[in-house]
């Protein structure tokens, strides 16, 4: 007799055609919760690795990106991956992580700020933007992500970073991704919120910059996004010195 017993004609559930697939867990359970899902094989999973950069200024902000995806850390499997998207009207958000449940996270993400935008006739603000993120993260199927939120509305400019757990932090400058350390010791000694969205631009580009030269899941050139209260601009480019200002 299996472990799955009616309890009340004690009979063996096992092969019922209207017996549970999800079987009992704990000690009793042969059948459990966790066999019911394959095994992912993380080194066949496209990942991004990445070094992602998101500063604020008063203008504007301004976010960068390298644009390299690898298989398992090992392989590198793109070099012209695109790893930051257009959310909303002056909002964008870095891919980071799992390609998949990146993908997945923004076009869920993009889906509830246009739904919002239809019924309440007006954009929804960047905090709420990062909060319902932070909710997804939380509660949805997504996994590996640490995306950043970067954008401006009526009350002013915003850099969100995004944990895998959910959790939501709001900064003037922030960095996620395997080559951040690499990064923030770029930006560190250089960040001043009064810095023109220029000059932003030049640091981040240069933290992605120093990030890829010591980072392996970071590399193959640079994605600059630069968001303003009148519109959200994306550039790629193979070489980071071609990102900075001439």
């Amino acid at each position: 007799m299996s472990d799955f017993t009616d309890p009340i004609t004690g009979a063996d559930a096992v092969g019922d055609p209207t017996a549970p697939e999800i079987g009992v867990s704990g000690e009793l359970g042969a059948h459990r919760l966790d066999t019911q899902t394959p095994d992912r094989d993380d080194a066949a999973v496209n990942k991004t690795g990445t070094t992602t950069v998101g500063i604020a200024t008063e203008d504007g902000v301004v976010v960068a990106t390298d644009r390299r995806a690898s298989l398992g850390g090992r392989f590198v499997s793109n070099k012209s991956v695109q790893k930051v998207e257009q959310i909303h009207p002056t909002a964008v958000m870095t891919l980071v992580g799992s390609v998949g449940g990146a993908q997945s996270f923004i076009r869920s993400l993009r889906a509830e700020a246009d739904l919002y935008e239809v019924r309440h006739g007006e954009a929804m603000s960047i905090h709420a933007l990062s909060t319902l993120a932070g909710n997804f993260a939380r509660g949805g199927p997504w996994f590996a992500i640490n995306p950043i939120i970067a954008g401006t509305d009526e009350n002013g400019s915003h850099v969100y970073s995004v944990d895998p757990a959910g959790g939501v932090m709001a900064d003037d400058y922030t960095v996620t991704g395997s080559g951040m350390q690499l990064a923030y010791g770029t930006i560190e000694g250089e960040y001043d919120h009064g810095m023109s969205l220029g000059a932003a631009r030049d640091l981040a580009v240069r933290a992605v910059a120093a990030a890829s030269e010591r980072d392996t899941g970071s590399g193959n050139g640079v994605v600059v996004a630069t968001v303003t209260d009148e519109d959200v601009s994306i550039e790629e480019f193979d070489e980071t010195d071609a990102a900075l200002a001439v």
